[in-house]
């Protein structure tokens, strides 16, 4: 590591940018952000670099460089058009023992400006020390891209809030008060944008935490998408990291399971065909322990938890109990699975409506209204249908749909393993049987079907 990172307060303090041009107008919008004063020598300027400094109560020098410059400095940026005035600048800011920057010029540099993530006043800096700025803006995009813009008027909460915890927690529990506060429905509150909401909050719980050694913890409800990791949502991905425990089913992935924290307690409460790890009632009340030991709970459900997920479910028995909880919905198994199989749900030529069916069996029998479900201009979705296909297939064509309807099957969409059975409504059954197509399989019959010689473009490897 070449450069120390550190946090320079700039506030109120002159900041000499030597050069007028885009460069030197990009580091004056940092700087400027900052609260610096901004002192610009140059012949010619930008009109945002004119108007940042003016704005700043600082002044431009419609001049070349001259050393005498730094007196009025405490930091200096050499952004100039020629490298050989940039050296000058930075021989003789290093020579009055001045911090200084020297553009895409390393060897020159005391200190670098990095990419930076802001959200208020927390602020992180990625520094390649010069050597790969585009990596380090690369970094920058995908933490953008992860973290709440919710961050920032939370930590404007915490600094409001940060002398009154002081004053009523002994300092071995402020730790995780703040934890609790930084991971729990406070942050959520704000994420919604209810700020009043969030502060009475944390007033509240900064009460019961004086007088109970054990808050209550939350429930996050999420859905993990039908498999393949890079559909989660950048919220599932934050809860995630986040959860103390987590309970998942078996259609969860094992590269979505990578990405949940790393030393988070792992329960599997995975169901399938006449087999519950868990009985639901028991994942329910089992939800609600957790929550009240204080633990922050990770529900990882495949696909959408509200569709065939029993989300609601377990979330009714969250309300009844007063737990805290949220939901985020994922990927259904529908959408990732048609659309990782070149299968549109939707044509203007074929199907102008979708329906999601559950295929699971019932008393050896399907109680479906299989008249509407065979008629014209519609896609079939059917979940956990597999066991059931012969008979699904066998009412459909007895109910009028043509037997030549196109179907098909796929098995662990979206995924590495992933494989698809094109046949019709008279060929599918056989088609899964002579294939060993096993669960996870989604069923999806219609016209649509029909497109997917065409436009596949998922080959896994």
């Amino acid at each position: 590591m070449r450069y120390l990172p550190l946090g320079f307060d700039v506030k109120d303090r002159s900041c000499l940018i030597v050069g007028g041009g885009s460069i030197a107008t990009r580091k004056a919008r940092l700087l400027n952000k900052a609260g610096a004063r901004l002192i610009v020598v140059s012949p010619e300027i930008t009109d945002e670099l004119r108007q940042l400094s003016a704005g700043s109560g600082g002044e431009w020098y419609k001049s070349g460089y001259a050393v005498d410059y730094l007196q009025q400095a405490e930091l200096v940026v050499a952004a100039s058009d020629s490298e050989v005035i940039n050296a000058q600048v930075s021989a003789d800011a290093q020579a009055q023992r001045l911090p200084v920057n020297a553009v895409d010029a390393p060897e020159l540099c005391t200190f670098t400006f990095p990419a930076i993530v802001e959200r208020g006043d927390l602020s992180i800096g990625i520094s390649s020390g010069g050597a790969a700025p585009v990596l380090a803006r690369r970094i920058r995009a995908q933490l953008e891209a992860l973290l709440s813009p919710g961050l920032g008027p939370l930590v404007d909460l915490a600094a409001r809030m940060r002398a009154r915890v002081k004053a009523a927690l002994p300092e071995a529990r402020r730790k995780n008060f703040w934890e609790w506060v930084f991971a729990g429905p406070v942050a959520n509150r704000i994420e919604a944008g209810q700020l009043e909401d969030a502060e009475n909050e944390i007033l509240k719980a900064l009460r019961d935490w004086q007088g109970n050694p054990s808050p209550v913890g939350e429930v996050y409800l999420v859905g993990g998408g039908p498999g393949d990791p890079d559909l989660l949502t950048f919220r599932a991905l934050r809860l995630m990291q986040q959860a103390d425990v987590v309970l998942y089913d078996r259609l969860v992935s094992p590269e979505v399971m990578e990405l949940v924290r790393r030393d988070a307690e792992r329960i599997y409460v995975g169901k399938k065909k006449a087999f519950h790890a868990v009985p639901q009632d028991d994942i329910n009340q089992l939800l609600v322990n957790l929550a009240r030991d204080g633990k922050k709970v990770l529900r990882l459900k495949g696909g959408d938890p509200f569709i065939f997920g029993r989300g609601g479910e377990e979330i009714d028995k969250l309300s009844e109990a007063g737990i805290p909880f949220q939901v985020v919905p994922g990927i259904t198994a529908a959408s990732g699975c048609a659309s990782y199989a070149g299968i549109p749900l939707t044509h203007r030529d074929h199907a102008q409506s979708v329906r999601f069916i559950t295929g699971h069996l019932k008393d050896g029998s399907l109680d479906l209204p299989w008249k509407e479900l065979a008629g014209p201009g519609q896609t079939l979705v059917f979940y956990m249908g597999l066991t059931g296909l012969q008979t699904i297939c066998a009412q459909l064509i007895n109910h009028g749909l043509d037997q030549g309807t196109p179907a098909a099957l796929v098995e662990k969409g979206t995924t590495q393993e992933q494989r698809v059975v094109v046949g019709d409504l008279t060929s599918l059954p056989g088609l899964a049987e002579n294939s060993e197509v096993r669960a996870p399989t989604l069923t999806i019959i219609g016209g649509v079907v029909g497109l997917r010689e065409k436009l596949q473009w998922f080959r896994p490897d």
